[in-house]
């Protein structure tokens, strides 16, 4: 009886201690689809043989002691060798994690003892939020819609305000699962808009080192009014301000160039009615007659009724001229024969002489 007890006690211990000489590290790992997948299967027993490495029970790569890695019609997986002379240590790779292969995978050193970690593969979809940046009015209440589409497992969402976490009770959250097992969640937020602000919405599984974002800006237009208000008053002064100066500009050079039309027009007419009343005075005083003021020369340029005049005082130069009497009567007939006759006389000794007659 004390045999027996002492036989089970050391056939105990003994498996305690080949046990503590065997590891399989990871025992859990995460991974999204299409990474990479390892698992490191050790022991201090070096006297194993053969490690068989299984995928959901199915054996999928051999390892040997004695000749290394045995082909495989796998050709996702591989393994790579780490032992070293006190410990034996192969390291099993998964090339390329597929969502099937979510399971049990196991590291049996036959004769030995076998250990079985766990593999999860997880999908990465997209998150987005529609309807794009936004504009509203100040206390108007804005809706913000999200959806994150394509996830295994069903991801977890969130909402940003200006990078503060919105609580789960101020937003909506619902979700459906397509034929192929992807998750689609989709969240509605209404807040209400009190300053400008940058929303976020993020999606994300434990296998991503960073959740997926999706933002958009918010401005409220109150906020913005008040902002540029002073410039905006600036600006409007100093448009009105030369709107007015440019006025007056305009006022003042029409009535500047009236004014020198005016002055110019009354300066043409008294310089022609100097040369008209000054031609005539002077003929007037050669001849001994009045000028008569209704007279107006017709027709006649300034320069005209100049020759004009320069013509009548060279001719009166040569030509002796006698005064004409104002009335002309029967008592005075002899003088004006007289006179007739003297000026006769004259023309024989001037080829052009031009009788003028001043009333």
């Amino acid at each position: 009886m004390d045999s027996s007890v002492l036989l089970v006690l050391l056939l105990s211990c003994m498996t305690q201690a080949v046990g503590a000489r065997m590891e399989l590290l990871p025992e859990t790992l995460t991974v999204l689809r299409g990474e990479e997948a390892r698992w490191t299967c050790s022991t201090s027993n070096l006297q194993w043989t053969v490690m068989v490495w299984l995928l959901n029970g199915a054996s999928v790569l051999t390892i040997s002691k004695e000749h290394g890695i045995l082909p495989s019609n796998n050709p996702n997986v591989t393994a790579e060798d780490g032992s070293s002379p006190q410990r034996a240590s192969w390291v099993f790779v998964l090339r390329r994690t597929e969502r099937r292969q979510q399971g049990q995978v196991t590291c049996d050193l036959q004769n030995i003892q076998r250990k079985t970690a766990s593999l999860f593969v997880q999908e990465k979809g997209s998150v987005r939020l529609f309807g794009g940046n936004r504009t509203a009015l100040r206390g108007q209440w804005v809706l913000f819609e999200c959806q994150a589409a394509g996830w295994y497992p069903q991801p977890s969402l969130e909402w940003l305000v200006n990078g503060k976490e919105v609580g789960q009770g101020e937003h909506n959250i619902s979700s459906e699962v397509s034929a192929e097992g992807l998750f689609t969640v989709a969240s509605n937020l209404s807040i209400q808009a009190a300053e400008s602000a940058h929303v976020d919405c993020l999606a994300s599984v434990s296998a991503l080192p960073r959740p997926l974002i999706s933002g958009i800006q918010l401005t409220v237009v109150a906020e913005v009014v008040q902002e540029g208000d002073d410039c905006s008053i600036l600006v409007a002064v100093t448009a009105t301000l030369s709107a007015l100066l440019l006025l007056l500009l305009c006022i003042c050079i029409a009535l500047c160039y009236r004014w020198r039309r005016q002055a110019k027009s009354s300066q043409h007419e008294a310089i022609r009615f100097d040369q008209s009343v000054s031609g005539r005075s002077s003929v007037a005083e050669a001849t001994g007659g009045k000028v008569n003021l209704g007279y107006s020369v017709e027709g006649l340029t300034d320069a005209g009724h100049s020759d004009l005049i320069k013509e009548t005082h060279s001719q009166m130069d040569s030509v002796s001229v006698h005064k004409v009497p104002d009335v002309v009567s029967s008592s005075n007939l002899s003088l004006h024969s007289q006179s007739q006759a003297q000026v006769d006389l004259a023309e024989e000794h001037s080829k052009s002489v031009r009788r003028i007659t001043t009333v």
